[in-house]
């Protein structure tokens, strides 16, 4: 048989295709063809796969070899195909089982020397095999922990060819002797650690509530104040008040962090929501996504089912911003490419923070700050009115006083703050069963104004700020949201116009400044 085939799996975003490996070895001139679609990375694996060969004792074909990676229409990238590459041409020569090799799908990367590596993306290339009915899969022992948090699935965790070799039935050839390489992992980074407690937070009785409202019903959080008056302390400490992820949202968090390079796979799936602050000098790529050929996840994918901080937002450059407003609707994020389109999950809570002016002293009275009309209007454009109408609660932040600097003992833990958000969570989940939606952050204009309607006398004050033209049609959906959220925190079957009413005046504080 001249004809070797295996199977790979190619990923375009987290959504995986398994990709038939066609081996053709022929008479004529010793050359190398590999066909396909394939990126720069997948066009060194002929040299990479020759060396590790001859390297493994195997055979190695001094013929003409082509290669096709099936379908040939969709681009393939990375070095996981050289697996797949080399049990493909094993079976065209006859060195293993071809209905074995053939019937699992092989993801992993090949030294020189014929020992695999681990490569990124395993879980979702697992969950693609299995989706397409793949029973077996064989990966790098380095992967297999994480390979194998996909149910349903054997999975065969192998060190080197020779390994591989065995599993398909083919000749036992010995391992030659691993030299221990230093620094090469696939995981990008370590254990998590815990967040910080809100206990360190000094005073900020009403942005603490804020904060509280924003975890219970997932809602977008601006806060605006003086430099020193708590605002990153705040928003860093929100994931620790967030419930933990659901099974399923596990499985989407870590694939995510898996096609990013920054899951451990010794540490099981991600059950606590992702934490992600970007540098304000980050590039659109960096926060956004993107790559030349097969765009990547960037910090608002990472932050998928958790928490994305933008400290000191209006520092950040303009398309990093207005980039922000497809996810903020849609969850998801759509990267376009001349060769494909790319898709990830982008359901975060946004939190913004922002000084009221370049010099941040532009608060109480102001008589300190020394920035000019121009400066200020120039720097609060910066956060543009369509992204702000996205963030539900907008939230003022005083400086701390001298009252509540003497009374900073004894303040609230996360946890204590985690056991109400969490009873919120369930009282909306309760709501909102048999529908799509897990909290009220993620509730649809047209069912707040249809199952969820509220009566007129509730929704007055805020029908009356959408006519006057304070509030537009999306800003009047996110107050009902908020008023909801305030409803399941103090324990009312529905909200009322108090609770409308507050949840309204959390969003005037940047456009009244």
């Amino acid at each position: 048989m001249s004809v070797g085939r295996a199977l790979s799996v190619a990923l375009v975003g987290l959504a995986g295709h398994v990709v038939e490996v066609e081996a053709d070895v022929t008479a004529g001139l010793p050359a190398f063809v590999l066909v396909g679609l394939p990126d720069a990375s997948l066009v060194e694996s002929r040299d990479r796969v020759r060396a590790a060969l001859r390297n493994a004792r195997l055979a190695v074909p001094d013929r003409r070899v082509v290669v096709n990676l099936s379908p040939a229409s969709l681009p393939k990238a990375g070095t996981g195909f050289d697996l797949g590459v080399a049990v493909a041409l094993l079976a065209a020569q006859g060195s293993l089982r071809p209905a074995s090799a053939a019937s699992a799908v092989h993801v992993g990367e090949l030294g020189l020397d014929g020992w695999l590596r681990p490569v990124r993306g395993v879980l979702p290339a697992v969950l693609a095999a299995a989706s397409a009915g793949v029973e077996r899969v064989v990966v790098p022992a380095a992967n297999a922990a994480e390979a194998a948090l996909v149910p349903g699935v054997e999975v065969v965790g192998v060190e080197h060819l020779a390994d591989v070799v065995r599993v398909h039935g083919g000749e036992d050839v010995p391992a030659p002797p691993r030299i221990p390489v230093t620094g090469h992992d696939a995981a990008g980074g370590g254990a998590a650690s815990s967040p910080p407690d809100l206990a360190d937070v000094v005073g900020q009785a009403a942005a603490r509530r804020a904060l509280e409202v924003a975890a219970a019903g997932g809602h977008h959080l601006l806060l605006l104040g003086p430099p020193g008056a708590g605002k990153s302390m705040l928003a860093a400490r929100l994931p620790g008040v967030l419930p933990p992820l659901t099974e399923a949202e596990a499985v989407e968090v870590t694939a995510v962090h898996s096609v990013s390079g920054s899951f451990d796979p010794a540490a099981g799936l991600v059950r606590t929501p992702p934490f992600e602050a970007p540098h304000h000098t980050a590039s659109a790529a960096a926060v956004l996504g993107g790559g030349s050929a097969v765009p990547s996840p960037g910090a608002v994918s990472r932050a998928h089912r958790g928490v994305l901080l933008l400290d000191e937002a209006p520092e950040f450059d303009r398309r990093v911003l207005e980039g922000m407003r497809q996810p903020l609707e849609d969850g998801e994020i759509v990267l376009a490419r001349a060769r494909g389109t790319a898709r990830f999950p982008a359901r975060f809570q946004l939190v913004l923070t922002a000084n009221p002016c370049p010099c941040g002293r532009d608060s109480g009275r102001g008589t300190s700050c020394r920035c000019t009309s121009v400066e200020r209007r120039r720097y609060r454009a910066r956060l543009s009115g369509p992204l702000l109408d996205r963030v539900d609660l907008q939230v003022p932040v005083d400086p701390v006083s001298r009252t509540e600097l003497a009374e900073a003992a004894g303040g609230e833990s996360s946890a204590a703050v985690a056991a109400r958000v969490a009873a919120a969570r369930e009282v909306a989940l309760e709501r909102l069963r048999g529908t799509p939606w897990r909290c009220n952050g993620e509730v649809p204009g047209s069912h707040l104004r249809g199952p969820l309607r509220l009566p007129p006398r509730v929704t007055a004050s805020a029908h009356t700020s959408l006519e006057r033209g304070d509030l537009t049609l999306r800003g009047l959906d996110r107050v009902l949201r908020a008023a909801w959220t305030l409803a399941d925190l103090d324990g009312r079957d529905r909200p009322t116009a108090d609770d409308v009413a507050a949840a309204e005046a959390w969003r005037l504080p940047w456009v009244a400044a």
